[in-house]
């Protein structure tokens, strides 16, 4: 990619990330910043409308989480670079992204450096992996059987998430953009899918399995 600038497209609900992120970027000469999206629905747009070489997402948008974006994203686009922002360390939703094809999994307190080199290693067709993420790939790729959790839908780990993390069902369905009854759905699945019976357990089986930072 060194004979042009690498087109890049940002996708994140909060202005500020945004606005940091770009800045970052715009500290070298070969990437441009030529798309924002504040929602999953406005980067499809974009994404069918533009040419980019890669896209830094956001895990938790509006109206999809990150993962149904990179999807979505990879079925259209398929030479697109994804790469996933989360205000999270590496955890559960790293390794989903990584099996669905992302090219990274960046945490946003990243170091301008290290976000400018994964960019470019990315547009080159290659993968940004941590030590920390390697470790955590070679963890799941090591056990013999699955984790219930990773029989979970991408939107219910995200519910498993918000409730380990102690947060009622009705600010879960405002985070979500869901209703309370969905969100009541969701977690009936949840615990049927994990053989559980309460929060408690939940939150439990969330910090044992490494769900939670």
């Amino acid at each position: 990619m060194s004979d042009k600038s690498i087109r890049a497209l940002l996708v994140d609900d909060h202005s500020i990330i945004r606005n940091g992120v770009r800045r970052m970027l715009e500290t070298v000469d070969d990437i441009t910043v030529t798309g924002e999206a504040e929602t999953a629905q406005d980067a499809m747009r974009q994404v069918r409308e533009n040419d980019f070489d890669v896209a830094l997402i956001d895990i938790g948008l509006p109206d999809k989480n990150g993962l149904q974006l990179l999807k979505l994203i990879h079925a259209e686009k398929p030479d697109i670079a994804v790469l996933m922002l989360s205000m999270h360390s590496i955890d559960a939703y790293a390794v989903r992204a990584m099996k669905y094809g992302a090219a990274g999994y960046l945490t946003k307190d990243i170091a301008a450096g290290t976000l400018v080199a994964a960019v470019r290693k990315a547009a080159g067709g290659g993968k940004h992996i941590s030590p920390e993420l390697a470790e955590k790939l070679a963890e799941t790729l090591g056990r013999k059987e699955t984790a219930p959790h990773e029989a979970l839908s991408d939107r219910e780990l995200e519910v498993l998430k918000l409730l380990a993390e102690g947060e009622k069902l009705v600010r879960i369905a405002e985070i979500l953009h869901l209703s309370p009854s969905t969100i009541t759905t969701y977690r009936a699945r949840i615990l049927e899918k994990t053989g559980l019976d309460s929060n408690v357990k939940l939150a439990r089986y969330a910090l044992e399995h490494g769900l939670l930072t």
